[in-house]
Formats: C-alpha cells, structure tokens, sequence
C-alpha cells in the first residue's frame, strides 16, 4: 500500500483529489494538511511514500514544503499540485527535489500513475506541463538564451541507437515511461534504461531538456 500525504488549503479539492486516488486499492490517503507547515510537521512524524502539495498555500506554501520535507524526509516523494503552470514554479519545485509536477485538472488515471510512478523512482512531469516548458526553451533559443542541449542537439544524436531515438522523440512529446513502453512495446524496466542512457549521451540533466532536443531535432514529426 502506498502511503499519500495530501496538502490543499481548500477543503472541496482535497476532498476531490482523496475520491480519485480512493479509487486504487494500492493507494492510501494516510493524511491531510491545510497548509505547508502543516504538511512537513505530518510528513516526517508519520510513516508517508509520497506528498502531494498545492503550491499555492497560505503560510509556507508547497515549494517551501517541499525543500523542508526533501532536508528532513528525503525518503518522502513530492509531487506538486498547480493549477497555474508557471515556469520558475517549475524550476524551483524541480529543484527543491520534487519527483513530480501535475496540473490540477490531469486526468484522474494521470494522477494515480503519478503517484504509483515516483514511487517507483521515476520523475513525473505532465506531458502539458513539458509542452509549456519545450515551449520556453525555443523562446530562449529565438533569443540566443537557450540551454546548450538545445544548440548542440542534432549533432548529439548521431550517439544514439536507433531505439534510443524513438524513445527520445516520444519522450519529446511529454509521454512517460508508461506511455513509452505501450507505444513501442517495451517493458518499463527497459524504457527506463533507454531514457538513462540517452539522458547520459545527450548530457541532458533531465527531460525537459532532452526534450528540447528532440524538438529542435525534428524528432516530433510522426511521433
């Protein structure tokens, strides 16, 4: 069973998000909070897998819970909840160690497999939440700002196996792991590893970055 914490200051979304995640017999709301002092008080006094936290709290909000739960309860899984998207949100819930980053309208299934995901030791990002970033990445390259992934890209891979080149280009498209494995019939195991090796050879810290790199590739077109 895995143990979620949930943290929301409104009462009706936290009351939603426990129906969605009550619908999986492997998944146990174990506690609520109202805030993200809350959250980090209850996150390192009882026994919690994964944390899922509105960023916008009154108080400490979310990405402050998160950098405290990550030095005090770093066995703890953080999983962001916005409705907003904004990028250096983003950035700094990434940062703070975060292992996810959902909107708050994903659908529910979505939401479930995040939370069975990071547990597993993978990062979660909504596949809209890596459109909107690919998206800020070109905007940097239009300008000469973007990350060097971006400008190297094409000449990084001509490192990569074929395969590896598919799973990049679907990984470009936001796809997780899950969604990886059932378009390419791959075992998740399997598309963990492609994703590590092509990560290490395209010397993309994570990705949103190796999906950059896909996309300035031309990788996307029939992905």
């Amino acid at each position: 069973m895995i143990r979620v914490l949930l943290a929301d200051d409104q009462d009706l979304v936290r009351a939603g998000i426990r129906l969605v995640l009550g619908c999986a017999d492997d998944l146990d709301v174990v506690a609520q909070a109202r805030d993200g002092d809350e959250a980090v008080r209850l996150a390192t006094r009882i026994p919690v897998d994964v944390a899922l936290l509105d960023i916008r709290m009154p108080g400490a909000d979310g990405l402050t819970a998160a950098e405290r739960i990550a030095e005090l309860a770093p066995a703890v899984k953080v999983v962001m909840l916005t409705t907003f998207g904004e990028e250096e949100d983003i950035a700094r819930a990434l940062r703070a160690g975060a292992a996810g980053f959902l909107l708050k309208d994903s659908p529910p299934e979505e939401l479930i497999q995040a939370v069975r995901t990071v547990v597993r030791g993978e990062p979660v990002v909504s596949p809209r939440v890596t459109r909107h970033l690919i998206d800020r990445y070109l905007a940097a390259s239009a300008s000469g700002d973007e990350p060097a992934p971006a400008r190297q890209g094409v000449d990084r891979l001509s490192g990569l196996t074929a395969r590896e080149r598919e799973v990049l280009a679907l990984l470009g498209t936001g796809a997780s792991n899950a969604d990886i494995g059932a378009r390419l019939h791959l075992e998740a195991g399997t598309v963990k590893t492609h994703v590590s090796s092509l990560l290490a050879k395209l010397e993309c810290a994570n990705r949103v970055q190796a999906a950059v790199v896909a996309r300035d590739a031309g990788l996307l077109r029939g992905a």
